[in-house]
């Protein structure tokens, strides 16, 4: 990585995320409600990666798929909370532009491979309430395979171009950056070199992986509906959808709070709103997924049970 240096020569080392404020009354509570957070979204996503591992009736495309989602998201928590948990503790905000890029890489790679990840999701769901008959042949172990793989592989691709490409500008102050975490653009915002094709980079991947993995969930759940409401009965349309509900309550609030962060305007006024949208889909939508799968899939709760009732024999 190049040296970030100031016009003076002196190389910077640290950056200084601002967070939340440094109101000292604050900080405590601040900690002490996301290290709850934290807790619970770790417990609530490792459980469901153990449950889908261990239980042999959770073999199947859908939990298969969302073992990965669970996975992605005890990752992608872990890349923010920690450090975060640690500046409320401290007191000290600083982050070195070496940690900074690392944290920017991780939510990056995770946020594009989610949002592949919730497509292939209501893929999956598509082919077992649009083409049942068929579901099996075309979402075998293999096909599976390939779309989590994808998912993963496309974050690594498109954050290793865009880290490159930032490793290559200078930074010159001032050194704040006004979120709680190292996002994209305020970063960019801060350096004294030309940023121009860094942020065409940056705008084209991020329309390359979010308009299409965002259409092609509109377009399967378009689908699903359309097909639930031709089931005649009203039992078999309240089954079929149950089969894809908590999906896609999952989707609408991951891509609902992503899509009002990146389209508000970038203003100061607006700055603090756009922190609690963006608490919203990288703290909380990780902790809320576990439980909607939980709360509201049976074939969840009954295998939590079995796991239960073994650990009390």
């Amino acid at each position: 990585m190049e040296n970030f240096e100031i016009s003076n020569g002196t190389a910077i080392t640290t950056f200084i995320l601002l967070g939340f404020g440094n109101d000292p009354k604050l900080q405590i509570p601040f900690f002490m409600m996301f290290l709850i957070i934290y807790t619970v979204t770790m417990t609530g996503n490792i459980t469901i990666i153990a449950l889908v591992i261990s239980d042999r009736h959770l073999h199947t495309p859908m939990y298969y798929f969302l073992g990965n989602l669970s996975c992605l998201e005890t990752c992608y928590t872990s890349t923010l909370l920690p450090r975060m948990l640690a500046s409320f503790l401290t007191g000290d905000r600083t982050i070195s532009v070496g940690g900074c890029f690392t944290q920017l890489y991780w939510f990056g790679f995770l946020v594009v491979a989610e949002c592949y990840l919730l497509a292939a999701m209501s893929y999956d769901r598509y082919l077992a309430i649009c083409k049942p008959l068929h579901y099996a042949t075309l979402m075998d172990g293999k096909l599976c395979f390939l779309l989590s793989a994808g998912s993963w592989l496309c974050g690594i691709i498109v954050m290793t171009i865009v880290i490159s490409l930032m490793s290559q500008l200078y930074y010159c102050g001032p050194r704040e950056i006004d979120h709680f975490f190292c996002e994209l653009t305020p970063v960019i915002n801060l350096s004294c070199s030309d940023t121009t094709l860094v942020t065409l980079v940056g705008l084209t991947v991020s329309a390359i992986d979010t308009i299409p993995s965002c259409l092609l969930t509109l377009m399967s759940y378009v689908c699903i509906i359309a097909t639930i409401l031709r089931i005649p009965s009203s039992t078999g349309r309240k089954k079929a959808f149950s089969t894809c509900s908590s999906h896609l309550i999952v989707v609408s609030i991951f891509y609902g709070s992503l899509i009002f962060v990146y389209a508000l305007p970038k203003r100061k006024a607006l700055q603090e709103v756009d922190k609690m949208f963006s608490v919203f889909y990288t703290v909380l939508t990780p902790l809320i997924n576990p439980l909607i799968y939980s709360l509201r899939n049976k074939e969840v709760k009954e295998s939590l049970r079995r796991v239960i009732s073994k650990c009390r024999v």
